[in-house]
Protein backbone atom coordinates (compact mmCIF):
# COMPACT_ATOMS: atom_id res chain seq x y z
CA UNK A 1 0.00 0.00 0.00
CA UNK A 2 1.59 3.62 -0.87
CA UNK A 3 0.69 6.45 0.76
CA UNK A 4 0.35 10.25 0.24
CA UNK A 5 0.08 13.38 2.72
CA UNK A 6 -3.79 12.82 2.39
CA UNK A 7 -5.03 9.62 0.52
CA UNK A 8 -4.18 5.70 1.66
CA UNK A 9 -3.11 4.26 -2.70
CA UNK A 10 -4.59 1.13 -2.27
CA UNK A 11 -4.38 -0.85 -5.91
CA UNK A 12 -6.96 -3.45 -6.61
CA UNK A 13 -4.85 -6.96 -5.76
CA UNK A 14 -4.30 -5.21 -2.18
CA UNK A 15 -8.06 -3.89 -1.86
CA UNK A 16 -9.90 -7.08 -2.60
CA UNK A 17 -8.11 -8.82 0.13
CA UNK A 18 -10.21 -5.90 2.63
CA UNK A 19 -13.28 -8.11 1.48
CA UNK A 20 -14.10 -10.20 4.59
CA UNK A 21 -15.79 -13.02 2.98
CA UNK A 22 -19.51 -11.57 3.65
CA UNK A 23 -21.71 -12.12 0.88
CA UNK A 24 -24.90 -9.83 -0.52
CA UNK A 25 -27.87 -11.98 -2.15
CA UNK A 26 -27.15 -10.06 -5.84
CA UNK A 27 -28.24 -12.15 -8.80
CA UNK A 28 -26.58 -11.68 -12.06
CA UNK A 29 -29.60 -10.09 -13.54
CA UNK A 30 -30.39 -7.52 -10.27
CA UNK A 31 -26.69 -6.42 -11.37
CA UNK A 32 -27.25 -6.12 -15.05
CA UNK A 33 -30.75 -3.60 -13.94
CA UNK A 34 -28.11 -1.33 -12.13
CA UNK A 35 -25.28 -1.25 -14.76
CA UNK A 36 -25.41 2.30 -16.89
CA UNK A 37 -25.40 1.73 -20.37
CA UNK A 38 -21.88 0.82 -21.65
CA UNK A 39 -20.75 0.39 -18.17
CA UNK A 40 -19.05 -2.61 -17.25
CA UNK A 41 -19.69 -4.27 -13.65
CA UNK A 42 -19.28 -8.08 -12.71
CA UNK A 43 -19.82 -10.20 -9.59
CA UNK A 44 -16.18 -10.28 -9.14
CA UNK A 45 -16.18 -6.70 -9.03
CA UNK A 46 -19.05 -6.99 -6.46
CA UNK A 47 -17.09 -9.08 -4.14
CA UNK A 48 -13.61 -7.29 -4.96
CA UNK A 49 -14.33 -3.94 -5.10
CA UNK A 50 -17.91 -2.80 -3.56
CA UNK A 51 -17.48 -4.95 -0.29
CA UNK A 52 -14.64 -3.63 1.22
CA UNK A 53 -16.20 -0.35 -0.04
CA UNK A 54 -19.74 -1.08 1.79
CA UNK A 55 -16.74 -2.42 4.94
CA UNK A 56 -15.67 1.30 5.15
CA UNK A 57 -19.19 3.09 4.66
CA UNK A 58 -20.10 0.57 7.66
CA UNK A 59 -17.24 1.64 10.14
CA UNK A 60 -17.94 5.47 9.18
CA UNK A 61 -21.78 5.11 9.30
CA UNK A 62 -21.45 3.33 12.99
CA UNK A 63 -18.90 6.21 14.25
CA UNK A 64 -21.16 8.98 13.16
CA UNK A 65 -24.61 7.25 15.01
CA UNK A 66 -22.18 7.30 17.45
CA UNK A 67 -21.23 10.21 17.58
CA UNK A 68 -24.26 12.03 16.82
CA UNK A 69 -25.63 10.56 19.67
CA UNK A 70 -23.07 11.74 21.90
CA UNK A 71 -24.16 15.25 20.91
CA UNK A 72 -27.21 14.96 21.38
CA UNK A 73 -27.17 13.89 24.77
CA UNK A 74 -24.23 16.52 25.11
CA UNK A 75 -26.94 19.14 23.90
CA UNK A 76 -30.10 17.89 25.74
CA UNK A 77 -31.65 16.65 22.36
CA UNK A 78 -33.94 14.16 21.06
CA UNK A 79 -32.31 11.20 20.30
CA UNK A 80 -33.16 11.27 16.35
CA UNK A 81 -30.89 9.84 14.24
CA UNK A 82 -29.79 12.24 11.21
CA UNK A 83 -29.50 10.82 7.99
CA UNK A 84 -25.92 10.01 6.57
CA UNK A 85 -25.68 11.57 3.04
CA UNK A 86 -23.28 10.13 0.37
CA UNK A 87 -22.13 12.31 -2.57
CA UNK A 88 -21.15 10.99 -5.82
CA UNK A 89 -18.76 12.61 -8.19
CA UNK A 90 -17.18 12.90 -11.92
CA UNK A 91 -17.41 13.30 -15.54
CA UNK A 92 -20.14 12.02 -17.37
CA UNK A 93 -20.16 8.86 -19.07
CA UNK A 94 -17.69 7.49 -15.70
CA UNK A 95 -20.36 5.13 -14.12
CA UNK A 96 -21.55 7.30 -11.43
CA UNK A 97 -24.85 6.48 -11.96
CA UNK A 98 -23.56 2.39 -11.80
CA UNK A 99 -21.92 3.14 -8.38
CA UNK A 100 -25.01 4.89 -7.16
CA UNK A 101 -27.71 1.96 -8.00
CA UNK A 102 -25.28 -0.65 -6.59
CA UNK A 103 -24.61 1.38 -3.22
CA UNK A 104 -28.33 1.80 -2.62
CA UNK A 105 -29.08 -1.74 -3.74
CA UNK A 106 -26.25 -2.97 -1.30
CA UNK A 107 -26.85 -1.05 1.73
CA UNK A 108 -30.38 -1.39 1.58
CA UNK A 109 -29.68 -5.32 1.66
CA UNK A 110 -27.21 -4.32 4.50
CA UNK A 111 -29.13 -2.23 6.46
CA UNK A 112 -32.80 -3.64 6.15
CA UNK A 113 -34.12 -0.93 8.80
CA UNK A 114 -32.72 1.66 7.33
CA UNK A 115 -34.66 3.80 4.55
CA UNK A 116 -31.78 4.46 1.33
CA UNK A 117 -33.21 6.97 -0.99
CA UNK A 118 -30.70 8.14 -4.15
CA UNK A 119 -31.50 11.42 -6.02
CA UNK A 120 -29.60 12.77 -8.99
CA UNK A 121 -28.41 16.85 -9.38
CA UNK A 122 -30.08 16.42 -12.89
CA UNK A 123 -33.53 17.93 -11.55
CA UNK A 124 -31.81 20.69 -10.34
CA UNK A 125 -30.61 22.10 -13.33
CA UNK A 126 -32.60 25.13 -14.80
CA UNK A 127 -35.25 24.39 -17.49
CA UNK A 128 -34.45 24.61 -20.71
CA UNK A 129 -36.73 28.13 -21.06
CA UNK A 130 -34.34 29.97 -18.53
CA UNK A 131 -31.33 28.69 -20.00
CA UNK A 132 -32.40 30.20 -23.11
CA UNK A 133 -33.37 33.30 -21.92
CA UNK A 134 -29.51 33.73 -20.03
CA UNK A 135 -28.30 32.27 -23.22
CA UNK A 136 -26.16 29.25 -21.48
CA UNK A 137 -28.20 26.30 -23.02
CA UNK A 138 -24.80 25.05 -24.76
CA UNK A 139 -23.81 25.09 -21.10
CA UNK A 140 -25.92 22.43 -19.70
CA UNK A 141 -23.86 20.84 -16.62
CA UNK A 142 -21.51 24.32 -16.42
CA UNK A 143 -21.70 25.58 -12.89
CA UNK A 144 -24.34 28.28 -13.99
CA UNK A 145 -26.90 25.79 -15.47
CA UNK A 146 -28.11 24.41 -12.16
CA UNK A 147 -30.37 26.75 -9.59
CA UNK A 148 -27.52 25.76 -6.81
CA UNK A 149 -29.52 27.79 -3.69
CA UNK A 150 -32.74 25.07 -4.87
CA UNK A 151 -29.84 22.71 -4.35
CA UNK A 152 -28.31 23.73 -0.75
CA UNK A 153 -31.79 24.38 0.51
CA UNK A 154 -32.98 20.68 -0.73
CA UNK A 155 -29.81 19.60 1.29
CA UNK A 156 -30.35 21.24 4.43
CA UNK A 157 -33.98 20.58 4.77
CA UNK A 158 -33.18 16.78 4.20
CA UNK A 159 -30.59 17.10 6.97
CA UNK A 160 -33.43 19.05 9.48
CA UNK A 161 -35.30 15.95 8.54
CA UNK A 162 -38.24 17.35 6.94
CA UNK A 163 -41.32 15.59 5.44
CA UNK A 164 -42.20 14.80 1.89
CA UNK A 165 -39.34 16.83 0.08
CA UNK A 166 -39.88 17.73 -3.52
CA UNK A 167 -37.36 17.22 -5.99
CA UNK A 168 -37.35 18.28 -9.73
CA UNK A 169 -37.47 15.60 -12.57
CA UNK A 170 -35.07 16.28 -15.39
CA UNK A 171 -35.63 13.67 -18.42
CA UNK A 172 -32.76 12.93 -20.34
CA UNK A 173 -35.36 11.57 -23.20
CA UNK A 174 -36.71 15.44 -23.42
CA UNK A 175 -33.43 16.87 -22.52
CA UNK A 176 -35.01 19.02 -19.52
CA UNK A 177 -37.36 19.01 -16.58
CA UNK A 178 -40.58 17.86 -16.46
CA UNK A 179 -43.00 20.90 -15.75
CA UNK A 180 -45.01 19.85 -12.42
CA UNK A 181 -43.52 16.37 -11.94
CA UNK A 182 -41.78 15.66 -8.56
CA UNK A 183 -40.22 12.86 -6.79
CA UNK A 184 -40.44 12.85 -2.72
CA UNK A 185 -37.71 12.56 -0.53
CA UNK A 186 -39.30 11.40 2.79
CA UNK A 187 -36.80 11.61 5.77
CA UNK A 188 -34.65 8.97 4.37
CA UNK A 189 -31.81 7.16 6.65
CA UNK A 190 -29.27 6.88 3.87
CA UNK A 191 -29.27 9.45 1.24
CA UNK A 192 -27.12 9.32 -2.22
CA UNK A 193 -26.55 12.23 -4.41
CA UNK A 194 -24.82 11.62 -7.16
CA UNK A 195 -24.27 14.27 -10.10
CA UNK A 196 -21.12 16.50 -11.73
CA UNK A 197 -21.32 18.93 -9.38
CA UNK A 198 -21.58 17.58 -6.27
CA UNK A 199 -18.32 18.56 -4.82
CA UNK A 200 -17.93 21.82 -7.13
CA UNK A 201 -17.59 25.28 -4.58
CA UNK A 202 -20.79 27.83 -6.04
CA UNK A 203 -19.28 31.09 -6.04
CA UNK A 204 -22.63 33.12 -4.93
CA UNK A 205 -23.42 30.44 -2.19
CA UNK A 206 -21.78 30.91 1.44
CA UNK A 207 -22.75 27.43 2.04
CA UNK A 208 -21.35 24.04 -0.31
CA UNK A 209 -23.17 21.23 -1.48
CA UNK A 210 -20.32 18.52 0.26
CA UNK A 211 -20.93 20.77 3.03
CA UNK A 212 -24.09 18.39 3.91
CA UNK A 213 -22.12 14.86 2.66
CA UNK A 214 -20.61 12.93 5.67
CA UNK A 215 -18.93 10.52 2.74
CA UNK A 216 -17.96 11.02 -0.89
CA UNK A 217 -16.80 9.63 -3.90
CA UNK A 218 -14.90 10.48 -6.60
CA UNK A 219 -15.09 8.21 -9.91
CA UNK A 220 -11.84 8.77 -12.05
CA UNK A 221 -10.45 8.00 -15.66
CA UNK A 222 -8.77 9.67 -17.87
CA UNK A 223 -10.26 12.01 -20.02
CA UNK A 224 -9.09 9.80 -23.63
CA UNK A 225 -11.06 6.98 -21.94
CA UNK A 226 -13.77 9.19 -20.53
CA UNK A 227 -14.50 10.33 -24.48
CA UNK A 228 -14.44 6.75 -25.69
CA UNK A 229 -16.96 5.67 -22.98
CA UNK A 230 -18.99 8.49 -24.18
CA UNK A 231 -18.87 7.93 -27.55
CA UNK A 232 -19.59 4.04 -27.26
CA UNK A 233 -22.80 5.14 -25.41
CA UNK A 234 -23.77 7.49 -27.73
CA UNK A 235 -23.88 4.92 -30.15
CA UNK A 236 -26.04 2.68 -29.06
CA UNK A 237 -28.61 5.40 -27.81
CA UNK A 238 -28.71 6.33 -31.82
CA UNK A 239 -29.71 2.78 -31.95
CA UNK A 240 -32.03 2.30 -29.41
CA UNK A 241 -33.27 5.64 -27.08
CA UNK A 242 -32.60 7.95 -29.79
CA UNK A 243 -34.79 6.76 -32.52
CA UNK A 244 -37.91 7.09 -30.68
CA UNK A 245 -39.24 9.74 -32.24
CA UNK A 246 -40.31 11.97 -28.68
CA UNK A 247 -37.10 11.94 -28.02
CA UNK A 248 -34.78 15.22 -28.06
CA UNK A 249 -32.11 13.81 -30.17
CA UNK A 250 -34.38 12.01 -32.70
CA UNK A 251 -33.08 14.10 -35.64
CA UNK A 252 -29.72 13.20 -34.86
CA UNK A 253 -30.21 9.64 -35.22
CA UNK A 254 -32.22 9.70 -38.03
CA UNK A 255 -29.78 11.24 -40.12
CA UNK A 256 -26.37 10.87 -41.55
CA UNK A 257 -24.49 8.45 -38.56
CA UNK A 258 -20.90 9.53 -39.13
CA UNK A 259 -22.72 13.46 -39.00
CA UNK A 260 -24.13 12.26 -35.26
CA UNK A 261 -21.01 11.20 -34.56
CA UNK A 262 -18.93 14.19 -35.87
CA UNK A 263 -21.41 16.12 -33.60
CA UNK A 264 -20.84 14.29 -30.81
CA UNK A 265 -17.12 14.56 -30.58
CA UNK A 266 -17.95 18.57 -30.74
CA UNK A 267 -20.22 18.28 -27.80
CA UNK A 268 -17.74 16.42 -25.72
CA UNK A 269 -14.37 18.59 -26.70
CA UNK A 270 -16.55 22.02 -26.20
CA UNK A 271 -19.07 21.09 -23.42
CA UNK A 272 -17.92 18.11 -21.37
CA UNK A 273 -14.14 18.37 -21.81
CA UNK A 274 -13.93 21.61 -20.77
CA UNK A 275 -16.45 21.48 -18.04
CA UNK A 276 -14.44 18.48 -16.69
CA UNK A 277 -11.29 19.86 -16.86
CA UNK A 278 -12.42 23.32 -16.05
CA UNK A 279 -15.00 22.37 -13.00
CA UNK A 280 -15.14 18.95 -12.12
CA UNK A 281 -11.72 17.26 -12.01
CA UNK A 282 -10.19 20.17 -9.71
CA UNK A 283 -12.47 18.54 -7.14
CA UNK A 284 -12.02 15.15 -7.15
CA UNK A 285 -9.59 15.16 -4.30
CA UNK A 286 -12.19 16.90 -2.13
CA UNK A 287 -13.79 13.05 -2.09
CA UNK A 288 -13.49 10.82 0.63
CA UNK A 289 -12.87 8.24 -1.69
CA UNK A 290 -11.59 8.18 -5.44
CA UNK A 291 -11.91 5.53 -7.17
CA UNK A 292 -9.92 4.79 -10.96
CA UNK A 293 -10.59 3.41 -13.90
CA UNK A 294 -8.37 1.83 -16.59
CA UNK A 295 -9.47 0.14 -19.45
CA UNK A 296 -13.14 -0.94 -20.06
CA UNK A 297 -13.97 0.76 -16.88
CA UNK A 298 -12.26 -1.91 -14.80
CA UNK A 299 -11.27 -0.19 -11.66
CA UNK A 300 -7.52 -0.32 -11.25
CA UNK A 301 -6.96 1.73 -7.70
CA UNK A 302 -8.63 3.33 -4.83
CA UNK A 303 -7.67 6.37 -2.83
CA UNK A 304 -9.09 5.99 0.75
CA UNK A 305 -8.73 9.47 2.50
CA UNK A 306 -6.66 9.43 5.78
CA UNK A 307 -8.41 11.75 7.54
Amino acid sequence: MQESDTFYIIERNEWKELNNHTQLALTDEELESLRSLNDRISMTDVKEIYMPILQVLHTHIKHYDQRQLEMKQLLNQPKKKDPYIIGIAGSVAVGKSTLARLLQTMMTRAYPDRKVDLITTDGFLYPNEVLKERNILNRKGFPESYDMKRLITFMGDVKSGHRNIKVPVYSHKFYDIIPDEHAIIDQPDILIVEGINVLQLPANEKIFVSDFFDFSFYVDAEPERIEKWYLERFGLLLDTAFQNPTNYYYDLAMGNREEAFDTARKVWKAVNLTNLEEYILPTRFRADMIIHKSTDHFIDQLLLKKH
